[in-house]
C-alpha cells in the first residue's frame, strides 16, 4: 500500500471488529488492526524481545541512595553546580514531554505489540521525571528545586534546544500526515540518542571524578532505558522505509539528515556554554567529537546513510563503560542486552 506523504493519516479505531487477523496484513501505518494485544502472533518479532527486555528493567527511584550526593552537591565547583542544574532541567522536562507525546504517535501506528512498547516507554518516561525530581528533592531545597525545574524557561539557550524539539511535536499535532510522523519519529532519535546521551555524559563524568555516585547510578537505570527507547524508534524507522519507501525519497532524506545535523550542532553549541572547558575531566572540544560520534551513530542505525559505523574518540571510550550498566550493549538497532537483570541486581561500581 502506498502513502501520500503529504496526505493525512487516519487514526488507527480503538473497536474494530472488522480488522485484519492475518499477521501478515499488519502495517506499522496505515493498517487495519483489531487493537488486539495478542503475544503470540506477532509481525515485528522484534517487538517481542524489546517489551520483555523492558519489562525486566523495572526499576524504582528511590531505591538509589542519594546521601553522599547532598555532601558532594554542596562541594561542587560553581561550574560543576550550574551544569548540574542546567542539565537536569534539561533532562527532567524533555522526558516530561515524551510522556506526554507518545500517544500521539501511538494514535497512528496499527501495529499492536509496537504500541505495546510505546505504552511501556511512556511509564518509562514518567519514572525517569520522578528520578530526576529525587534526584533535587535530596540535594536542595524545595525552592532552589522549583528554580532548577523551571530553568528551561528562564534560559534562552536551554529553552532554544526544547523547542527545537518541541516545535517538531507541535507540527505534527498541526499536519498528521505521514511526513510529519517521519519527523516525528526522527525527532525521538535525536532527543533519545543525542540529546540524552550528551547529557548523561556530565553524570558520568562526575562520578569518575569521585562526585554524586547516586545521580551517576540513577542516569545509568536511566540510560538503560533510552537505550531500549533508541532500539525501538529506530526500528520503527527501519520498518516503515521498508514497507513505505515513498516516505523515504531523496528529499525526505535529505531533510532528515538536516534535521540531525542540526540537532547535533545545537547540542554541541549547547555543551560549550554549559560545559565549556571549566569541568573537571571535559573539555568543549572533547564534547564536540563526543556529540558528533553520537550522530553519526543514530544515522548509521537508521541505514540511510552508506557511512561505515563511526568509532568513538578514544578519550571518550571511557563514556561507554560508564554506561553499561550489566553489559548492555550499545550498538543500539543490535542491542541485545546480556543480562536482564533487574534493578535491584545492579551494583554501583563507579
Amino acid at each position: 500500500m502506498t502513502l501520500d506523504p503529504c496526505a493525512p493519516l487516519a487514526a488507527r479505531p480503538l473497536f474494530n471488529p472488522e480488522g485484519d487477523t492475518d499477521v501478515r496484513a499488519r502495517r506499522m501505518i496505515g493498517g487495519n488492526t483489531t487493537n488486539l494485544n495478542d503475544f503470540n502472533n506477532m509481525r515485528y518479532g522484534w517487538a517481542s524481545e524489546w517489551y520483555r527486555q523492558a519489562m525486566n528493567n523495572f526499576w524504582i527511584p528511590e531505591e538509589i541512595n542519594l546521601t553522599q550526593d547532598l555532601k558532594d552537591y554542596a562541594r561542587l565547583t560553581s561550574a560543576e553546580r550550574t551544569a548540574y542544574d542546567k542539565i537536569l532541567s534539561f533532562l527532567v522536562f524533555l522526558d516530561s514531554l515524551q510522556s506526554a507525546n507518545l500517544p500521539n504517535v501511538a494514535e497512528y501506528i496499527t501495529a499492536n505489540e509496537v504500541n505495546l512498547c510505546l505504552t511501556i516507554q511512556a511509564f518509562q518516561e514518567c519514572v525517569h521525571s520522578q528520578s530526576y525530581s529525587y534526584m533535587l528533592d535530596s540535594i536542595c531545597s524545595p525552592e532552589q528545586r522549583n528554580d532548577i525545574l523551571y530553568q528551561w524557561k528562564t534560559d534562552e539557550r536551554l529553552l532554544a534546544r526544547n523547542t527545537f524539539i518541541g516545535e517538531r511535536y507541535n507540527e505534527f499535532q498541526r499536519d498528521r500526515s505521514a511526513s510529519a510522523l517521519v519527523k516525528v519519529l526522527m525527532a525521538n532519535v535525536i532527543l533519545e540518542g543525542v540529546y540524552f546521551y550528551s547529557g548523561f555524559l556530565f553524570f558520568y563524568n562526575l562520578a569518575r571524578m569521585g562526585k554524586m555516585p547516586g545521580s551517576a547510578q540513577e542516569i545509568r537505570y536511566i540510560n538503560r532505558d533510552e537505550n531500549t527507547h533508541l532500539w525501538l524508534f529506530t526500528n520503527i524507522m527501519r520498518e516503515l522505509r521498508e514497507e513505505n519507501p515513498e516516505l523515504f525519497g531523496e528529499r525526505e532524506v535529505a531533510e532528515l539528515r538536516a534535521m540531525l545535523d542540526g540537532g547535533v550542532r545545537q547540542e554541541i553549541a549547547w555543551g560549550s556554554y554549559v560545559i565549556g572547558d571549566e569541568i573537571e575531566g571535559l573539555s568543549a572540544s572533547m564534547l564536540e567529537r563526543y556529540i558528533t560520534y553520537l550522530g553519526e551513530l543514530r544515522w548509521h542505525a537508521l541505514g540511510l546513510g552508506d557511512e561505515a559505523a563511526p568509532r568513538v574518540a578514544d578519550d571518550m571510550a571511557w563514556v561507554l563503560q560508564h554506561a553499561d550498566p550489566n553489559m548492555v550493549k550499545t550498538d543500539f538497532f543490535e542491542a541485545r542486552s546480556t543480562a536482564y537483570a533487574k534493578a535491584t541486581a545492579l551494583v554501583d561500581d563507579l
